[in-house]
């Protein structure tokens, strides 16, 4: 990660410069817009590989950045997007609520108050990000609900296109594992990186959208399992249960910390496989109809307008590559049922 901070004596709106007044003395009224806060310090990641700069007026902000996106270094060009996050103090100390998620067409808004709030055009890739400090009192909480989220939904209105799959590899050929939240996937992925697979990513993938063929790119610095999968492998028997926005408590771990797993940050598509595992499930593999992968993964889109018609553009990539569906009860079959479809792509 390359960070540059600049001196900075009085970031906090609070203890900026007195305001600005008119010729008659009075405070001028944009002051309460907060629009010439200055944000002096500055970072640059490389989130999915792409360069993103992030400025802000407080130090929380680029540690939270660096613990997002820190393990990942440039590997595709300057996205030459900005990310702006101004902080204030406020006599409020709660940790605010969860954002409400609004889009119209490119215009994309998070609002979990008056004091915390983002708001983007995904058309220009305009953005501003105001947070009350009581927010950064938990770096889970803004990094899920602000910054990642900011983050992400920028490249995905310039040079991604996100899917709701997790993505393992064998011999250079990657299978897209989908599913309904709660199908398999990251025990699935798990087991086979367990295997011998190489593992990309458990859950959310990135099609890359200059490129011609299917290529993803995924999280594969991390693993995340519902704590259920205790009892499916053993190693995460000890493993702290940390808790998730949205309800869903997990397990979450680093790669690194995991032995002989190898992994790849970005592959490509070979095919795509719909879970299902069900109780007494007889493992076979079952080809479904052409162009279904793109069909079902366009209903799975959270953008909208002309964003999203470019996203469903990208999907259609996807019907190059067969689809089918997996059914399986034990992981061991399921595995194998994939072995026999790398060797006939």
């Amino acid at each position: 990660m390359e960070m540059m901070h600049e001196a900075m004596s009085g970031a906090f709106i609070e203890a900026a410069e007195p305001q600005q007044r008119n010729q008659e003395g009075a405070v001028r009224p944009q002051d309460s817009l907060l629009c010439d806060v200055k944000l002096p310090l500055r970072g640059m990641f490389y989130p999915l590989g792409f360069g993103i700069e992030i400025l802000t007026n407080h130090p929380e902000v680029l540690d939270a950045a660096h613990e997002s996106f820190g393990h990942r270094q440039l590997r595709h060009e300057d996205a030459g997007l900005v990310v702006r996050v101004g902080v204030t103090t406020t006599s409020d100390t709660q940790l605010p609520p969860e954002p409400t998620r609004r889009e119209f067409n490119h215009l994309y808004s998070l609002v979990a108050n008056a004091d915390n709030q983002a708001l983007l055009d995904l058309r220009t890739s305009g953005n501003f990000v105001w947070l009350s400090e009581a927010a950064l009192q938990s770096q889970l909480y803004f990094r899920y609900n602000f910054l990642e989220k900011v983050v992400y939904l920028l490249l995905g209105a310039t040079v991604v296109t996100d899917i709701h799959a997790a993505c393992v590899s064998k011999e250079g050929k990657g299978i897209l594992l989908c599913g309904h939240s709660g199908a398999g996937k990251s025990t699935l992925s798990y087991a086979c990186a367990r295997a011998g697979w190489t593992y990309t990513s458990d859950d959310t993938c990135y099609l890359i959208n200059a490129s011609k063929t299917p290529q993803v790119i995924g999280h594969a610095h991390r693993m995340r399992f519902r704590p259920h999968a205790k009892a499916l492998f053993p190693e995460l028997e000890n493993r702290a249960i940390t808790p998730r926005m949205e309800g869903k408590p997990s397990i979450e771990i680093l790669v690194r910390e995991l032995p002989s797993i190898d992994t790849a940050t970005e592959v490509e598509v070979g095919s795509v496989v719909y879970l299902n595992r069900y109780t007494g499930a007889k493992a076979n593999l079952i080809r479904l109809p052409h162009g279904s992968a793109a069909k079902r993964m366009s209903q799975e889109l959270y953008s909208a307008g002309e964003i999203r018609a470019r996203h469903e553009k990208v999907l259609e990539r996807l019907n190059a590559v067969p689809v089918f569906e997996l059914h399986y009860c034990v992981l061991d079959e399921g595995i194998e049922q994939l072995e026999l479809l790398v060797r006939a792509l």
